[in-house]
């Protein structure tokens, strides 16, 4: 099915724009002459000009949450799918949001399916959203598996706050620190060098390294700025390369302590996505795919494929993914107990929630640990500058009073 942009003329007279699914132009242009519309032209859409002209971000997640959970409901008590869309569009804060139930409500009055008209819009939702809403409407549980959406998505939203939360503070101080740094290069030290030269007196090497960095720093900022520049725009290239990002997730993994942090993160997103995919009726191999891209790290997405295959090949899923040798033998384990009882869902679920707990005290250590090595290293700086010019003020005074 191929994506395609339309124009026309609606029964009512009114000038009617959008986007939908189709195997071909005559075959969309055919759907909406059934509806009474006068087709004015069919264009195919690329996928990069739907994320240009419908959303250029992926939805709020906390708008995409509430979408899901009201959806869930409106369906729940009866309500016509249009008239929910209606309603939740006209009270949605989000612009994007708001866009693409537009373009949904257009499609569906042609007669596309709910999961269909979602599909158009991949670049705005999670990459498992549309897949799980295509299983829902499969099963006919429609209105639960949007409460089930929901529910994953806060868990995910709160996850990613208590990740911020814990890094704000180790934020704060290394942007403290880098300020005194250049307070110090920038106004301080230069007006010192002013009033050590008026003495022509001999600086101790401390106070002649710390100035001899100012005057470099002073004289070559157009060119340390340019090569800073340079290389942050190089590192962000190639961190959009398949390769570069390889290189970060396994360079992430090998680190001390953040590598602790970083598995357990992609541990309990992935347990987390395939538990909410696996109980909308989503089929393991495909969900096992999702779950691997969402969890955002390429050393396991590529991992989890090779398990994928392996599965495919009848070797079950816990043993596949016990040989990627990411995995802690307890989650393999219960995965393993979820297969031999029927109950993998239930058991990927209690992997998330404790790998959520766990990962909370990563963070406090981390930041625990982080928090007192950025003073220690603020300190260092701040006592070898005050040592530097203090050395050199009793220096010049005690060669000023032998004069």
């Amino acid at each position: 099915m191929a994506t395609f942009k339309y124009a026309a003329v609606g029964p009512d007279g009114k000038q009617a724009t959008g986007v939908l699914t189709g195997s071909s132009v005559d075959g969309v242009t055919d759907s909406l002459t059934r509806q009474g519309y006068e087709v004015r032209s069919v264009k195919a859409a690329s996928r990069s000009l739907l994320q240009m002209e419908l959303t250029t971000q992926k939805v709020d997640l906390v708008e995409l949450s509430n979408f899901s959970r009201q959806m869930g409901a409106f369906i729940k008590a009866g309500v016509p799918i249009l008239d929910a869309l209606e309603i939740i569009r006209a009270e949605t804060k989000d612009k994007k949001l708001g866009k693409v139930l537009v373009d949904v409500m257009d499609s569906l009055r042609f007669g596309e399916s709910f999961s269909g008209s979602m599909a158009v819009h991949t670049a705005a939702l999670p990459p498992f959203y549309i897949s799980v809403l295509r299983s829902a409407e499969a099963t006919g549980e429609l209105d639960v598996v949007m409460d089930q959406l929901a529910r994953y998505i806060e868990r995910d939203v709160e996850a990613r706050r208590s990740i911020r939360s814990s890094l704000t503070y180790p934020s704060l101080v290394m942007g403290l620190a880098l300020a005194v740094v250049l307070v110090l290069v920038i106004f301080v030290l230069p007006r010192f060098k002013v009033f050590f030269e008026s003495f022509n007196a001999e600086l101790p090497l401390p106070t002649r390294i710390l100035l001899g960095f100012t005057d470099f720093v002073t004289a070559w900022y157009p060119v340390i700025t340019g090569v800073l520049v340079a290389l942050a725009a190089a590192l962000i290239a190639g961190l959009r390369t398949e390769r570069g990002r390889a290189l970060r997730d396994r360079f992430l993994l090998a680190m001390p302590v953040v590598g602790d942090v970083v598995r357990f993160m992609v541990i309990e997103r992935f347990c987390r996505i395939l538990t909410s995919m696996i109980k909308a009726g989503v089929p393991i191999p495909d969900a096992l795919t999702l779950a691997g891209a969402g969890a955002n790290n390429l050393v396991f997405e590529r991992a989890i494929a090779r398990a994928r295959t392996e599965m495919l090949e009848g070797g079950g899923i816990s043993r596949p993914i016990a040989r990627t040798k990411l995995f802690p033998g307890a989650v393999t384990q219960m995965m393993r107990v979820g297969e031999e009882t029927g109950t993998l869902d239930d058991q990927l679920q209690n992997v998330s929630e404790f790998y959520e707990k766990e990962l909370q005290h990563k963070l406090k250590r981390m930041t625990s640990l982080f928090e007192p090595t950025v003073v220690i290293l603020v300190g260092v700086v701040v006592g070898f500058v005050a040592v530097a010019l203090l050395t050199a003020i009793y220096g010049v005074y005690s060669q000023v009073e032998v004069q």
